[in-house]
Formats: C-alpha cells, structure tokens, sequence
C-alpha cells in the first residue's frame, strides 16, 4: 500500500514557540486585526512587542476576524500539492469563526482528504494539539491515528487564563459565563477556565499573586495526582510575570519544561495586556 503523507495544519492564535516546534513545519493561516480601518495579518503584519505598545498607547481598541473560507480554500489548495491528508486543528469554535470557515472551504472543495478538528482551545492549549498530532504525521502515523492524537491530547488539557481586567472581553463579546463578574469591582484578577471551549469564571480575587496561587490549586486538583506531559505559560505584555509563573508551575509540578510564549495579537486583543495562561495536559 502507498504511503500517504500527511500535513498538520494550524492558525495563528496557537502561536508555538521555536523550542516546542524543533524541526516540525506546521503551515499556518493568519488570524486578522482589525485597527483604526487597517488589516493586520495576525503575527506577520504585526507581532506581539509591537501589538503590546501600540496597545497600551491607543486610544482605540482593535477588533479582530477568522479567515474568510476564501482564504482556507487557497490555504488548503497550497497544502495538498505536497500532502495527500490535511489535518487541520483550529481555535475553538465558541470564541470564533475559524473552524466554521474552515468546514465551508472543505465542503466547496469537497475534499474528502481535510479533516477540521476544533481545539475547544487556544494559544498552546491548541498549540500542544497540533504538535501532537504533527508528531505523530512526521513519524508516518495513518491519518485516522494523527487525527486521534489530537483529539487524546484536547481531552487531556487544562487551559485557565488569570487575567488583569474584564474589559478587553467584554468589548470583544468574548466573556462567555464571565459575565456575571461584570456588576463587580473593576480591580479584580479573576482566574478563567476555557477548559469547555468557552470563557467561563472560576474565581474573583483583587491580586495577581492570589490568582496565579489559585490558578495552580485548581490545575493540581484537576490532575488528580496525574503526571504532566507538557506545559507551557504564556503572557501578553507581561513577561517577568510570565517567567516567574513558568517557575512555580514547573517546581510545583515537577514539569522538566515549561514552554513560554506570548499571546498572539488576536487572543490579547480580547484577553488584554497583563494576562497570564497556564496551559498543560496531562500524561495518558
């Protein structure tokens, strides 16, 4: 039987470091900012220092827009002249339109080859997915078992967001079961879960230090004794928080790694300077 190639595809908002890819090749379609009547190509037009300054000087807030299903059509078109199979792992489709554009372009194709997976996730939630499943195609797995990887790797995540304000959210129309913390102080740093796809609030404290601190009690207690297989940190705008969160989750945990990266320009557009993710999954 002939080997078919597969290629594990992504967006923009999973944003992986360099250390986590190695010598993977993950194609990749851009997310969009939408700024003071411009597009910018998520993190090609616009990276996250620049992103991050612009942000904090502007009077304006940014908007932001999947990929038109115009845009996958061409995107697939370019993957399937090297790949027999296209894997494709989104960002979830309760906080955009990605995966729904993405289906469009594979009924208009009628490929039977794509395969649209939703992360339920985002940033290195969805980042460990895709590696996963790029594994897996590089070490010349069938695709019914890279699809499958991807989905062992989303059912094991926990993804929570300790963040510096509801606003950003709010105006983004992204602030899911976190709405209810809207009638409370402006001041606080609450913790939020994306674990079912969709922004949900966990706890409200008024300091990052107790909301890191109960970030960790929740994710410990979410493994239940289980090991951590990877785990990552990621920051928008705040990198010596970052790293030092990176350190305890690492020592508390007894993760070798910890991957650190920022929050893409899209995910901060709504998420806000300050944020901190904590985002790991555990070993099967």
């Amino acid at each position: 039987m002939t080997h078919q190639k597969t290629v594990v595809v992504t967006d923009s908002t999973a944003y992986i470091p360099k250390d986590a890819l190695g010598d993977l090749s993950i194609p990749v379609i851009p997310l969009w900012v939408l700024w003071d009547g411009d597009r910018f190509r998520d993190g090609i037009d616009m990276d996250p220092p620049a992103f991050y300054e612009r942000l904090t000087n502007s009077t304006t807030i940014p908007t932001t827009s999947q990929p038109s299903a115009g845009e996958f059509v061409e995107f697939f078109k370019e993957q399937t002249r090297t790949a027999d199979n296209i894997v494709g792992v989104f960002i979830s489709s309760k906080i955009s339109g990605t995966v729904h554009s993405a289906l469009t372009a594979q009924q208009q194709l009628r490929n039977p080859n794509i395969h649209v997976i939703d992360s339920l996730s985002t940033s290195m939630g969805l980042g460990f997915s895709v590696l996963a499943a790029a594994k897996a195609a590089a070490a010349g797995r069938s695709v019914e078992e890279v699809i499958a990887v991807a989905h062992s790797v989303r059912s094991r995540l926990h993804v929570l967001f300790v963040i510096d304000t509801l606003e950003y959210l709010h105006r983004g129309g992204r602030i899911g079961g976190a709405k209810r913390l809207l009638g409370t102080a402006l001041n606080i740093k609450p913790v939020l879960d994306l674990e079912s796809g969709s922004i949900e609030a966990l706890t409200q404290v008024r300091t990052k230090k107790k909301s890191i601190t109960q970030a960790l009690d929740i994710i410990e207690e979410r493994l239940a004794g289980k090991a951590v297989a990877e785990a990552a940190v990621v920051d928008a705008a705040s990198t010596e928080e970052g790293d030092e969160a990176a350190k305890q989750l690492q020592e508390r945990f007894g993760v070798d790694v910890v991957f650190r990266s920022p929050v893409s320009p899209v995910i901060g557009t709504h998420a806000g300077p300050g944020t901190l993710g904590f985002l790991l999954y555990s070993k099967d």
